[in-house]
This record gives structure tokens, C-alpha cells and sequence, in this order.
């Protein structure tokens, strides 16, 4: 039985008492739970609420002993006679009439090994997210949830959440020493569970309560805590998709993507969003249709305020829980893969908001992020920048990125700003900007964790894909690391975006002073593994819609962007067009509503969405078009030359077997019949695409379906024709044989 009132001390020292009643106790362990004494082991345990406390056997319930109330706060203590460690039982508490049962937490031994400590203070975890977080466990019969979460400036941590009230006082973490990792065995706690973890920093000050970094789901916005979700037992039916990967996302295979923000892309009637699983079922059959390979998302790791379309995440880990729990986002990547779509996620290591539930100042420290402004703030989104210098931030972010893609099979990443990570003095005037070691403005501790991520997920799986939004010059971003590049597998083409866009941007009348602009991203259309990108960035801030930013009237407009779509999906380099863009969305996205579906039932709009369907199946059909993508040996010129027509043409090549194709561009509004040009070799070539059809909205001005080469050469070609060029048109050709 429990000893008296009278040996109470000695059960419970007042200093223990104190540091338990003020939050002050980080290290729990050695005070409450079991602990061996003479003639017995002793229990304490903390219970608000609780009148009495008893100790039950774990196998039949039976009554070991009773708990002395030490303190009105809660605190009971008693001694178990006869009892030793290991010494396994449960409470049950009473209040009134009211009882309850409950495995005591403080009986647990620790989880998390040391080799895992030691890999963690390392920042070398090669699997990381399974060592902290919120985990479903069974331990020694006890169904609960494992936290851990790396705190090294913290006085003491504890889980709270509804089930002690949001009260820090009741669940204090165990400290593992150096690692700076807490952890806590919590039995009862489930899939479902809300939480977040109260900080007591090293000064005292008790920090506002923080998401969990590791946290796998969370509450919608606004709310703000974690959600425990157990990630195990999903049956996956992509292994056929899985297997057959790689080919998919090779450099010489068709990649054309449908950058999406699910918030946006459809809504229902009544403003509100979309689930993961009725995305399943709306988004993936239409990208599938569209003829499109890879679907992309915007940001869908857990972002508190939507006007950031996810690019400030807090829950790195955690799909948003706008549309749904982790379950319904593995169904909707299920469905990708069922249809045969690969599925890249925008993915942020370069900033993060400083909401006060988040990573800014986690355990009243510069934790995650630089101290110093000028290498910790972001001018551009008042955010703040990783520390990249620091082995288990680095840890953090690469496990990250492979978490995604072994939890939920997702193909790939799209790292966004890359720019931004590789210059200290990016966005930062003179004297707002701390240089590297040799005086230059390299972040070459982001550099180094962009090359290790790189490394780490191909190593992982080669058939993975990774993506640069890269906005410089710098060189060998899709180089393999050990060749001396960043290692990622494919960068946006932005200067290729800049020069076309501006250049369709203009009145037909003064395009011949700027054919350049056309032209000359040829120059360097082989330094990178390139991408052409006609993303969100280019329908927001006020630049209007793809087809606001064409001149001329609305039968102008939609032939300059169906002339400019023939052009991209005809030049060299991976497709990749926003949402909208491909039914001529007629303004500028808004994050807030879902798209302007009601276009489609006009015959522009519906044209260019039948024009990018066509574009997309000519694209995958003809292996000239995307075999030698990012080799010099894909292209040759047949007149780049021609300013004052406004006139291209060129020659895609393939491989062995692939037919070539001859793409031809009008940027004019004057049709020209008998227009001779130059081909690569006699015989019949049909017309395989012409954006000025009737069918996409065009006045059908064309070939009536090809034209005949002879043997005259022109345009440096050894055959040639005469075709017709309609206005403002893009014609493709390939051998009728």
C-alpha cells in the first residue's frame, strides 16, 4: 500500500514539486513515473483535477496500491510495496463521481536510440522524419503517439493539446542531452490528435506554442496546431507506374506540364474548395486529356496565409489540410499515377514566414534561421532565410525533400528561387549583405546543401526528377555534382520566357526590330537540361492574362498566343504552362476563385484549348520534337534570319527512326501563299499542326493538309516547297513517309 501522509518528503521533494507546479522540469523522468526505492518503487504522477490517484495492475486491473495527493495542484506520490523496475501499471484517477483509466507516460523508457542521437547532432539522418514528428506507436502493448522534436536552446518542452488542455505544466518532454532532441511516449493519443509543444527557453521565457516542424498534417488555417496522423498502411497501386519511371523523366523523353494551384483550379458553386479525392476524380482526368505528362502544384506544404499561394510554408511536412488529410492526398497521387500522370511539387527551402506558431525563434533562439538580418531576412517577402550553415537545418530541409517523395511517391521537385539561395547579395543593396569567406557574394553553404539534396534524392532513386527555378546565368545547375554542377535534373528557361514574351508583347508592325528576341535563346539552349515555363509568375502583379498581354483585337489576340504555343511546343526544351493559359483565360489569375471555366463556351477560347490538346499529342507522337531536347543535334536552323517578314523556321531531329519536323512562324498578320521554303528533303511533308485552323478558331487559312518537296534547294536545304503561311500562325510539317 501507499505510505502516509507523514513520508510524503521523502516521496516528493519540494524542490521536484516546485520545478513541476512552475514548468520548470526538464528532466521528468527523474521525478515522476517509477522509481526504485527500499521496499518497493515508488510512483509519482501528475493529475490536475484528480482527487485520488490509483495504481492498477496492466493484465487484470487489480489494485496495487493508492497515491497520496501531495499538492491541490495535482501532484500525488506513493510508495508500491513489494513492486520493482520494471515496474509496469496503470492509473486511475478520480474526481467525484467521475473516474478514469490511463497508462502513465512517465513509465515509458526512451524511443529514440543512440545512434539515432548521434546521427541527428550530426545532421547526417538519412531518414529523419522517422525519428521526430508525431508517430503512432504500440509500445509494450500501449497503442499512443511518439513525439520528438529538436529544441537544443530549450529550458524544457512539453506536448499540449486537448487532452490536457493546451496546459505545458502536464506533459514535459525528456531531454536526450546533446542532441538537443525531446521526446515523450504519450499512450491514448491518436491519428486525429491536435498538438503543439510548449518552449520554456533557456532565459525563461516560455514561447508562443509551435506547430510541430515534423508535424504530418495540420488544422486548416486559421487554426494553427499539428495534427498527429499515422502515415502507415497505405495501399499503393503505383507499382507499375513506379517501376517504368525513370523513362519518364529522362532528358529524352516528352515532359509537357500543367502547373496547377489547387485552390484555384476549379471551386464549387458555393466558393469552396475542391477536396484532394474530387481532384482525383476533376483535375487528373483533364490534365490526362489535355495530352499533358506531368501535373506540377503550387506549394501544398502547410501554408498559413493563402495570399502566399504556399510559398511562405510552415508545415513542411504537412500536405495542407485544405483540401483534405494525408490519406486523400496519397489517393489523389494514386490517380496521377493511374492515368499516367507524373507529379511534381513546388517545394520552398529558401524562406520561411516568421508566424509566431512556426520555425522563427523555435526555442527562443535563431534556431533554424541566421541571427543575423542581413543573412537571415528576406527583403523580397519579409520571410526568413535558412540557416544552411548549420548540419541539422541542412538535415531538416534534405530529409524533407526525400520525405515527399518516399511518403507519398510524388515523381518530383520544383525548387523555388533558387536565385535567391545562391547570392548572399540577392535583393540586397551595398552594405546589406555579409560576403562569403573569399569576399564574394556565393552562399556556398546553400550551394552545398542544394548539391547534397541533389545527391541525396537521386541517389535514393535515379528515376526521381528535380527542377531549378534558377533566374541567373549560373552555371551547370542541371550538371551532375561531381562535374562540377548543382546536380539538379532539368532548370526553368528564363531567359527564354522573358525575350518571347516581350517580344509577342509587341504590335506585329515593330516585331521586325526585335526577331532577336526570338532567336536567342538558341545561343545557349544546351547549357542546361532547359524547361520553358509559362508559369503563374507570368499572370499575376498586375501583367494580365497570357492573352491580355497579346496586342491587337480579340481575333488578334487569340492568334498571337496559338502562334506563340506552336512555336514553344515546336522549340527545344521541356513545356510548362499555368492553369488557364491553355482556354486563353481572358484576365489575370486570382488566387481566390476558381477559373473562368464559362470561356470554354466560346470558340476562341475553346479553340486554344483544342489547339494545346493537338499541341501536346503531336509533341509525344513525334520523337523530334522532345528526343534531343537538350542536345545541339535536335535543332537546326532553315531561316532565323528573315526580321523584316517576321518569319521562323526551323528543324527538329530525333533519334534513330524519328521523321523530322519542320516548324514555320508567321509573327505577321499578312498571310503569304507560295512562300517557298527550304526543306531537308524531297517528297510529300504533312501538315500535322496549324494554329490558324478552324478548329482552334483560326480563319483556316493552309495546306489542305501538306505540301509537295521537290529537289530545288533553298534556305540551305536540299529540297524545298511552296506552303502557304497563314497570319499570325505557326504551321508543323513532318514526311508523309
Amino acid at each position: 500500500m501507499a505510505s502516509s501522509r507523514s513520508d510524503t518528503p521523502t516521496l516528493f521533494s519540494r524542490a521536484d514539486r516546485d520545478a513541476l507546479l512552475a514548468a520548470d522540469q526538464g528532466n521528468p523522468f527523474a521525478v515522476l513515473g517509477p522509481h526504485e526505492a527500499d521496499g518497493g518503487v515508488i510512483v509519482r504522477a501528475f493529475v490536475p483535477g484528480a482527487d485520488g490517484v490509483d495504481v492498477l495492475a496492466t493484465d487484470d486491473g487489480a489494485l496495487l496500491g493508492k497515491l497520496e495527493r501531495v499538492d491541490d495542484a495535482g501532484l500525488f506520490a506513493g510508495l508500491i510495496a513489494g513492486a520493482a523496475l520494471p515496474f509496469s501499471y496503470r492509473l486511475r484517477a478520480s474526481a467525484g463521481d467521475h473516474g478514469w483509466a490511463f497508462d502513465d507516460p512517465y513509465r515509458f523508457g526512451p524511443v529514440i536510440g543512440e545512434l539515432d542521437e548521434h546521427l541527428i547532432s550530426e545532421g547526417t539522418h538519412g531518414s529523419l522524419y522517422d525519428m521526430l514528428g508525431a508517430h503512432c506507436q504500440t509500445i509494450e502493448g500501449v497503442s499512443g503517439t511518439h513525439f520528438a522534436v529538436w529544441a537544443p536552446g530549450a529550458r524544457r518542452v512539453s506536448v499540449v493539446g486537448p487532452f490536457n488542455h493546451w496546459n505545458g505544466r502536464q506533459h514535459p518532454m525528456r531531454g536526450r542531452g546533446r542532441s538537443g532532441v525531446w521526446e515523450l511516449f504519450l499512450p491514448g493519443i491518436g491519428d486525429g490528435t491536435a498538438y503543439k509543444y510548449e518552449i520554456k527557453a533557456d532565459d525563461g521565457t516560455v514561447q508562443p506554442q509551435k506547430a510541430d516542424p515534423f508535424g504530418f498534417g495540420a488544422e486548416i488555417p486559421p487554426a494553427t496546431a499539428s495534427i498527429v496522423r499515422d502515415l502507415s498502411g497505405h495501399d499503393w497501386s503505383d507499382a507499375d507506374w513506379l517501376s517504368g519511371r525513370r523513362a519518364r523523366n529522362r532528358v529524352d523523353a516528352p515532359i509537357s506540364i500543367y502547373e496547377a494551384q489547387l485552390g484555384s483550379w476549379r471551386r464549387h458553386e458555393d466558393g469552396s474548395h475542391l477536396t484532394y479525392r474530387e481532384l482525383a476524380d476533376t483535375l487528373v482526368p483533364y490534365v490526362k486529356d489535355l495530352g499533358f505528362t506531368h501535373l506540377e502544384l503550387m506549394p501544398i506544404s502547410e501554408y498559413p496565409f493563402a495570399g502566399s499561394w504556399g510559398y511562405q510554408p510552415v508545415g513542411l511536412y504537412a500536405p495542407t489540410s485544405r483540401f483534405g488529410t494525408p490519406a486523400d492526398f496519397r489517393a489523389f497521387v494514386d490517380a496521377c499515377h493511374g492515368a499516367e500522370i507524373g507529379l511534381l511539387l513546388d517545394w520552398v527551402p529558401g524562406h520561411f514566414p516568421s508566424d509566431d506558431h512556426g520555425l522563427a525563434q523555435f526555442d527562443g533562439t535563431h534556431l533554424y534561421e541566421h541571427a543575423d538580418p542581413k543573412q537571415g531576412f528576406h527583403p523580397d517577402w519579409n520571410t526568413l532565410v535558412f540557416n544552411y550553415g548549420r548540419p541539422e537545418v541542412v538535415n531538416y530541409l534534405t530529409a524533407n525533400a526525400q520525405f515527399w517523395l518516399d511518403a507519398y511517391h510524388v515523381d518530383g521537385l520544383r525548387v523555388d528561387a533558387v536565385a535567391s539561395m545562391l547570392y548572399l547579395d540577392y535583393s540586397r543593396e551595398d552594405g546589406e549583405w555579409v560576403p562569403n569567406a573569399f569576399g564574394s557574394n556565393e552562399n556556398l553553404e546553400a550551394i552545398e546543401f542544394l548539391k547534397n539534396t541533389n545527391r541525396t534524392v537521386y541517389g535514393a532513386d535515379d528515376s526521381i526528377m528535380t527542377v531549378a527555378e534558377e533566374s541567373t546565368a549560373w552555371s551547370g545547375v542541371s550538371r551532375p555534382t561531381d562535374a562540377g554542377g548543382l546536380g539538379f535534373g532539368f532548370k526553368w528557361n528564363m531567359g527564354w520566357m522573358n525575350d518571347t514574351l516581350a517580344y509577342m508583347g509587341r504590335d506585329p508592325v515593330h516585331r521586325r526590330h526585335h526577331h532577336h528576341q526570338m532567336t536567342f535563346a538558341l545561343h545557349y539552349a544546351y547549357s542546361e537540361n532547359f524547361i520553358l515555363p509559362l508559369s503563374h509568375d507570368e499572370v499575376v502583379h498586375g501583367k494580365g492574362s497570357l492573352y491580355q498581354r497579346m496586342p491587337g483585337d480579340p481575333w488578334q489576340k487569340f492568334a498571337n498566343l496559338r502562334a506563340y504555343f506552336g512555336f514553344m511546343w515546336g522549340h527545344p526544351g521541356k513545356k510548362l504552362l499555368f492553369m488557364g493559359g491553355e482556354f486563353a483565360q481572358d484576365s489575370e489569375w486570382n488566387h481566390d476563385i476558381g477559373l473562368p471555366w464559362h470561356l470554354l463556351d466560346d470558340a476562341g477560347h475553346g479553340g486554344v484549348q483544342a489547339l494545346v490538346r493537338d499541341l501536346n499529342h503531336a509533341y509525344r507522337d513525334h520523337g523530334a520534337l522532345y528526343r534531343k531536347d537538350c542536345e545541339p543535334a535536335g535543332f537546326s536552323w532553315i531561316l532565323a534570319d528573315a526580321a523584316a517578314e517576321s518569319i521562323l523556321a526551323f528543324v527538329r531531329h530525333g533519334g534513330p527512326g524519328d521523321a523530322p519536323v519542320v516548324v514555320v512562324c508567321n509573327y505577321t498578320p499578312v498571310p503569304r501563299t507560295d512562300w517557298r521554303i527550304g526543306l531537308p528533303m524531297a517528297g510529300r511533308w504533312r501538315e500535322i499542326i496549324n494554329t490558324d485552323a478552324a478548329d482552334y478558331g483560326g480563319s483556316g487559312l493552309g495546306n489542305l493538309g501538306g505540301v509537295s518537296a521537290t529537289d530545288e534547294g533553298w534556305h540551305g536545304q536540299p529540297a524545298s516547297a511552296q506552303i502557304t503561311l497563314p497570319p499570325l500562325a505557326t504551321v508543323m510539317f513532318v514526311p508523309a513517309e
